[in-house]
């Protein structure tokens, strides 16, 4: 029988690849890997400041150890050019040479890459983003030789949020900027929002909110100015983008594989061709596109199964969000774009409990800000419906 290969060694690469080695410890798997296939968590890199941890102390095991705990071919520093989907076979680039790959199921775990703005100015091209351990290196490299310690983050929303209390906890002066009126505000409602940023700003974090970057200028000396639509300008030792993700669709394009938002999988992880499945922050499960690590866990759990023989669809049970943001402890459930809702609002002392109930007064999601919120986190969640059903 011929390999499983996985494109991608992210988050949901190994954890599917850790799934199936549960379920079958024999089967040859192959991962091809754009980078050194080192494993680590994605999440760990926006409180990576606060909780004491070097770069080299977020990885959890280059390509060589992983090969050998899960018994898989890794090929680090390699890409896929062509999938020839009809002969299962993909063109491989390595070190300038091309090889051919025989597979027996394909799955493209290849995530999804930053949002980049197109700024003016000098300083443009220093912009920083995070989306992987290797840019989190630069990042740690430039921000150590950082003169006054000032911090420019673009985008208000989950990671540029968590970015910002980790830099503010760990001494650096930092200000985020974001179009919308409020930060989150994908997540949170208005009432929630204001009085997550006033936690926020009382630990020390700015805010330039309603704005957007016009120009980033090196400064003589040290550092950039970075001029906004509103006409302030902020002086800043490092600028970092978190203006959001999206997902890698271009081998699945360009293999005619079906796409919208992300690559369009059944609740499977099947895509429109045969013996290719997409998983993680690339995949559009059931029109869900859901780039958190709890989604990730469902989908491998399911399809490990499922390539193992035994058919099993994902399951999406209700899944909040805890935000990394100490200094406003938040815990979000979002509430499907497709429900119409009523927020009621309790409010303690350190915080406040939202839930979002429909027109027959199902519960559909909620936001605990605070860490007395905080405790009924579970008990709420319990009342969600699910996202994606369990099969019967």
């Amino acid at each position: 029988m011929q390999p499983i290969i996985i494109v991608g060694s992210g988050m949901a690469g190994y954890t599917l690849a850790r799934e199936f080695r549960k379920l079958n410890p024999e089967q040859d798997l192959i991962m091809i890997s754009a980078d050194d296939a080192v494993s680590y968590a994605k999440p760990t890199l926006s409180n990576a400041l606060a909780g004491n941890k070097t770069p080299e102390q977020i990885g959890l095991g280059d390509a060589e150890k992983m090969g050998a705990q899960l018994n898989i071919r890794i090929e680090p520093h390699s890409w896929v050019r062509q999938i020839q989907s009809d002969q299962h076979q993909l063109i491989v680039e390595k070190e300038g040479q091309t090889s051919t790959l025989n597979y027996s199921k394909l799955i493209l775990a290849v995530g999804a890459n930053p949002v980049r703005l197109a700024i003016a100015g000098d300083g443009s091209d220093d912009l920083h983003v995070v989306n992987s351990l290797t840019d989190y290196r630069t990042f740690r490299e430039n921000l150590n030789s950082c003169a006054d310690k000032k911090v420019v983050i673009l985008g208000a929303g989950l990671i540029g949020c968590e970015f910002a209390n980790d830099l503010q906890h760990t001494g650096h002066q930092v200000t985020v900027i974001d179009l919308a009126a409020q930060p989150l505000g994908r997540l949170l409602p208005v009432h929630v929002a204001q009085t997550f940023k006033e936690n926020l700003e009382n630990a020390g974090i700015k805010f330039a909110l309603g704005t957007t970057v016009e120009k980033i200028s090196k400064q003589a000396q040290h550092g950039y100015v970075v001029t906004l639509a509103s006409g302030q300008s902020l002086a800043a030792d490092i600028v970092l983008s978190a203006i959001g993700l999206q997902p890698d669709l271009s081998l699945a394009k360009a293999t005619g594989m079906q796409t919208s938002r992300g690559i369009i999988t059944n609740s499977f992880m099947e895509t429109n061709q045969a013996d290719i499945y997409a998983i993680g922050d690339c995949a559009e499960v059931n029109g869900l596109l859901l780039p958190y690590v709890m989604p990730i866990i469902q989908q491998a759990r399911a399809l490990a199964k499922t390539l193992n023989g035994q058919t099993t669809a994902v399951h999406y049970p209700a899944m909040p969000v805890a935000v990394k943001t100490p200094a406003a402890p938040l815990t979000v459930l979002a509430v499907p774009a497709d429900v119409d809702v009523t927020w009621e609002t309790e409010v303690f002392e350190d915080g406040m409990l939202s839930r979002a109930t429909d027109s027959v007064g199902t519960l559909r999601g909620f936001v605990l800000l605070g860490q007395t919120a905080g405790k009924q986190r579970l008990t709420l969640t319990k009342l969600v419906p699910d996202l994606i059903p369990a099969a019967v």
